[in-house]
């Protein structure tokens, strides 16, 4: 069972490394005329200090309104492969909603198991719910206040960005 301690961490450089990749597989995906759907999902819960930027195609879903949509959720990003959740700091915000969407997920996966089960159908699991039993779910280290440090003014990577806001470092 996955606890906050065991959560998989991402680095700011690991993460737009993959941004980067994923931005160019979309685009020849959606060139060769398939999905031009990212496969990387990035879920901000920051609340009212969600202002300064915020990484480039990023969904706010604020931590205090976040517990009843985590249902939602999961059936929303059920086809990503990766799904990164964080906060400014990622200590508290960002590693307790990857959680609980990590036990919603496997809650989600254990109901349609057992409706098979009960009406009979094969215990060989769907395409989609293989897609989600694979996919990876982490938490960007340091948060959105590492991330600025080194990617702030990257437009390819940062949307919104306010230097002003962050020169004199993070004040949460």
């Amino acid at each position: 069972m996955t606890t906050i301690g065991t959560l998989e961490r991402l680095s700011p450089a690991s993460l737009s490394e993959l941004i980067l990749a994923d931005q160019e597989a979309t685009a020849a995906r959606a060139a060769a005329g398939g999905s031009g759907d990212p496969a990387i999902a990035i879920i901000d819960v920051r609340d009212d200090d969600y202002i300064g930027g915020h990484i480039k195609g990023a969904q706010n879903f604020p931590s205090h309104s976040l517990e009843t949509m985590f249902p939602t959720l999961v059936r929303l990003l059920q086809d990503k492969e990766t799904v990164v959740f964080h906060c400014a700091l990622s200590q508290q915000r960002g590693p307790s909603a990857a959680l609980k969407y990590i036990r919603e997920r496997e809650r989600l996966l254990a109901t349609r198991a057992k409706s098979a089960a009960a009406a009979g159908a094969s215990e060989e699991a769907t395409a989609a719910e293989k897609k989600l039993l694979a996919q990876k779910v982490f938490v960007l280290d340091r948060g959105f206040v590492g991330w600025q440090e080194v990617y702030g003014e990257d437009e390819r990577l940062t949307e919104g960005y306010s230097k002003e806001l962050w020169q004199d470092g993070y004040w949460g």
